[in-house]
């Protein structure tokens, strides 16, 4: 095998930039302008739209009516500068939230976060396969609420508000070069605002070369099942779920 080959089969093993090569004392062009493109892609992510219309098209499509609400962050550019507006719900969706009463049991939040494009992409299919995988233990999903201009902590509020007992927050992470549309999972048990990270568990990195959809439910619906049994998330819960998944589940994102 010569250093092209070995080089070439390095790079397929992980999306990290190694041997790039130079041309002179600059990177050669193809590496540059991957760079380029990748940087591109992360910064698109940041500033997309949420697809509010589908994410519901396609909650309604597997049965699950959903509430739409927003953040006190009115526009992008607020949301990115002032963090702690995406933590609270604007006067209007309380009031919404409010007047539809406290469910108690399973909600869960298909929120913007730092990269709505994961959530467009993801969201949808994720939340169908966490179903499936809720219904043999027979835990209900009460409640499903999409949310723009929203921080993890908004869940808190939104929790809190309609009595949830669990409330699984489906956010977009924060895009990287080699992944702009990367979901995470923020679990938190009796959510209220003022609840620290340290009382949540988080599923993350799912998306098509990370996590894929059966794992992550999977994980996702050990989580509810042994944090509503135990009432507690967060560092007192550990996750054992990946002993426990079938070698079946264990697959990659299609």
């Amino acid at each position: 095998m010569n250093g092209g080959e070995i080089s070439s089969r390095l790079r397929s093993l992980t999306p990290a930039r190694i041997l790039l090569g130079r041309a002179g004392s600059g990177l050669a062009t193809a590496p540059m302008l991957e760079f380029a493109m990748d940087h591109a892609r992360a910064r698109d992510a940041v500033h997309a739209a949420l697809d509010v219309d589908r994410i519901r098209s396609g909650l309604m499509a597997i049965g699950l009516p959903s509430t739409v609400v927003s953040s006190l962050a009115g526009d992008r550019k607020t949301y990115l500068a002032r963090p702690d507006l995406g933590r609270r719900l604007d006067p209007a969706s309380r009031d919404q939230v409010l007047g539809q009463g406290a469910r108690g049991g399973l909600a869960v939040v298909l929120a913007d976060g730092l990269s709505p494009v994961a959530v467009n992409t993801h969201g949808v299919e994720l939340v169908s396969r966490l179903t499936r995988e809720l219904a043999e233990p027979g835990i209900a999903l009460d409640r499903v609420l999409i949310a723009q201009g929203a921080r993890v902590a908004l869940g808190d509020e939104i929790g809190e508000l309609i009595g949830a007992r669990m409330l699984v927050m489906l956010i977009g992470e924060r895009p990287g070069l080699s992944a702009p549309h990367s979901l995470g999972a923020y679990l938190t048990f009796a959510p209220k605002p003022g609840r620290t990270d340290a009382e949540r568990n988080c599923v993350s990195n799912i998306h098509y070369r990370g996590m894929g959809y059966d794992e992550a439910a999977f994980r996702i619906a050990w989580l509810i099942r042994e944090g509503l049994e135990r009432q507690l998330t967060g560092v007192m819960l550990k996750d054992d779920s990946r002993a426990q998944i079938p070698p079946s589940r264990d697959l990659p994102a299609p």
